[in-house]
């Protein structure tokens, strides 16, 4: 984490930081967790100059954009004191696609606009800062990111029908991008909006929750894609957490999610990825697995509690080797040499560091 902050004009701080909003979100929970176990003061600080930096970096438009100033189109003064109420840039290296361009597939992965189930990450970042800090001030950016990006990424496709959600949107939020549907993105939502209200009391979010929750109940959530499998997991373990604490209101969702990562992961077990060399495989993917993996601890537990699911903790057990195998396999130097592992240094770095050390981006 220290050669990350070095890497990105965090520590020492630099003028144009690089910042990129999904692997920054970690890094955040990644300092706090340095913080809680050191209780060096310097991690807590990293990870608020992180933040910091998201929002000036972030939070305003491009150099290269004709537009100036918070993408919210707030004035100076109320867009520092409200960061996140325009949403936030994924930081791709590409400007957005403009009107008149044609749709490209292979370059809208390289462009700029905002993401989702980046937001959603950056969400619950701020609602760690704001627990471990006891500064409702997160927290409650963290509110306001959820209502302008529910406003923005929801939407109903004919009268009287039934919502959706659009995977990218532009920078200002003013039009789709991607229009089709992450498949996890409403189940992230949800359980990240709840995480939200337990942090402000039950009249926040309310019809937001109340949204996400029916999108949830449509479709499949199964996956053979590690991270996708490993989103599935922490957002169970989110859940049981969650439900512990009398703060989820769709209990309901918690088998079928546990039922889709299983089902998962026997397709990726199938699959036989971990026994390709380095060069066929993405870090960073399987690495989201194994961060799900190491927040199975208390979420086993919880299901052993209730007879309904307790099968289900014993056939996740069976998989938790599967983090040991991938956390080992890319923390060989070897293995960081080739193009996959340079060619995404930095989000690597992160999520290695969090499965190495999971315990705050894990918690609610």
């Amino acid at each position: 984490m220290a050669e990350f902050a070095g890497l990105t004009g965090l520590d020492p701080p630099q003028t144009r930081p690089r910042r990129y909003l999904w692997t920054d979100a970690y890094a955040v929970c990644n300092y706090l967790e340095l913080f809680r176990r050191t209780g060096d003061a310097a991690y807590r600080d990293l990870a608020l100059r992180l933040v910091d930096q998201v929002h000036h970096t972030l939070g305003r438009h491009r150099d290269d954009d004709s537009r100036t100033g918070w993408i919210s189109g707030l004035p100076e003064e109320e867009g520092e004191a409200h960061p996140t109420r325009g949403g936030l840039r994924i930081g791709k290296p590409l400007p957005e696609r403009r009107l008149d361009e044609p749709f490209d597939e292979r370059l809208e992965w390289e462009r700029d606009g905002q993401y989702y189930h980046y937001l959603t990450k950056w969400m619950h970042a701020l609602s760690r800062v704001g627990r471990i800090t006891a500064d409702a001030t997160y927290t409650r950016w963290a509110v306001e990111l959820a209502r302008a990006a529910h406003a923005a990424f929801t939407y109903t496709p004919t009268p009287g029908g039934r919502k959706r959600m659009y995977w990218k949107m532009s920078i200002d939020l003013s039009r789709p991008l991607v229009p089709a549907m992450g498949q996890h993105d409403p189940l992230d939502g949800l359980v990240t909006y709840s995480e939200l209200a337990m942090a402000v009391g039950e009249a926040g979010l309310t019809a937001e929750i109340a949204d996400l929750a029916r999108i949830c109940r449509d479709g499949s959530l199964v996956t053979d894609d590690p991270l996708g499998i490993g989103g599935l997991l922490f957002d169970a373990g989110r859940m049981a957490q969650l439900i512990d604490q009398g703060g989820f209101a769709c209990e309901d969702l918690l088998a079928p999610v546990l039922d889709a990562a299983l089902a998962g992961l026997a397709a990726f077990t199938r699959g036989g990825t971990l026994r390709h060399s380095a060069e066929y495989r993405l870090a960073f993917r399987e690495l989201g697995l194994s961060i799900g993996l190491r927040g199975t601890g208390e979420l086993v537990r919880h299901l052993r509690e209730r007879p309904g699911l307790s099968g289900r903790a014993n056939a996740l057990i069976r998989y938790l080797p599967l983090a040991d195998a991938i956390e080992r396999f890319w923390m060989d130097n070897t293995n960081q040499k080739v193009g996959t592992w340079t060619g995404h240094r930095e989000i690597n770095m992160v999520m290695l560091a969090t499965s190495l050390a999971p315990g705050e981006y894990l918690a609610v």
